[in-house]
């Protein structure tokens, strides 16, 4: 069968693209890639399949690819079927006991499985795990502050049973990798107490990643980036070009925690982090694999 003009251009194009992505892929080959999957991307069926073979390309080519999911959406949609009321202060989740299992089922179950199974349908091995896995992460009671609006005085929010990562052991990822699987990890982790809490998925992201001393650290969100004050998107900061903006009001509202938890991540040991828009298609491929990138890089 000859080639058709058409045929022949497609062809010419693809090679195109995998000469310009070749020397980013060669970049990042043995290194580790921190991924946060969360916001709107994960109730979309064909972004979910678009992250999945992402996800699996990267592995084919080397990369050792770690998946941290969230599922704030899926937690309060099975509370509210199993009659349990969402309590917030301060803007967060109150997780009592009862309230925490439902948290570990959803995140470590039903979400963490999808996406284990998304990953091997693509062809490649994945294994869904959390914090009480091989004793990877260890957490303690997170304390969170806010002022009383009618007082003016800070009080102490008492979340109950929300933590923060206090201990990584990467043994078990660093296993994986040499077995060629794919680690996908639900937010949920131990105390020395005994308890179990559920720790905010960007946060237990940084502490994976720095525990790895991973080379990029991927939030995918609901927007493109940090914008500027022309809402255009900020390609590259650094760590005090990014306060800068934080103390003159650029950067507002959630977008503050973001870039935070970015800036704690690279204290920990990451050597960038960036934050991009899930809800474009492949955009962890855009991310590492382009020049123009996806998204807002932040380096030390």
């Amino acid at each position: 069968m000859s080639d058709t003009p058409s045929a022949l251009d497609n062809a010419e194009t693809q090679a195109r693209l995998l000469s310009e992505a070749l020397p980013y892929m060669q970049a990042y080959e043995n290194k580790s890639v921190v991924v946060k999957y969360g916001g709107h991307a994960m109730g979309d069926t064909e972004l979910g399949r678009a992250f999945a073979r992402d996800i699996a390309l990267l592995k084919q080519s080397g990369v050792n690819p770690i998946v941290v999911h969230g599922g704030g959406p899926q937690i309060g949609r099975m509370l509210n079927q199993m009659g349990i009321e969402s309590r917030f202060e301060g803007g967060l989740r109150v997780t009592d006991a009862e309230t925490v299992r439902i948290v570990e089922m959803v995140l470590a179950g039903s979400i963490n499985k999808e996406i284990v199974a998304m990953i091997n349908a693509e062809g490649e091995w994945a294994i869904g795990l959390c914090g009480k896995d091989g004793n990877l992460v260890f957490a303690e009671k997170a304390t969170k502050t806010m002022i009383d609006p009618d007082s003016n005085i800070e009080k102490v929010l008492d979340l109950g049973f929300v933590g923060e990562p206090v201990e990584v052991d990467r043994t078990l990822l660093d296993l994986l990798a040499r077995s060629e699987m794919i680690p996908v990890i639900a937010p949920v982790a131990p105390g020395r107490d005994g308890a179990t809490y559920n720790i905010n998925a960007d946060t237990f992201a940084g502490a994976i990643a720095g525990s790895l001393n991973a080379s990029r650290l991927l939030f995918l969100t609901d927007v493109p980036g940090v914008l500027n004050k022309d809402k255009e998107l900020i390609k590259e900061l650094s760590v005090s070009e990014a306060k800068g903006l934080i103390r003159n009001g650029t950067i507002s509202g959630g977008m503050i925690p973001k870039v935070e938890t970015c800036i704690d991540a690279l204290e920990r040991g990451v050597e960038g982090v960036v934050i991009l828009n899930g809800k474009t298609r492949h955009a962890v491929l855009l991310e590492l694999l382009t020049e123009h990138g996806a998204g807002t890089l932040i380096v030390p």
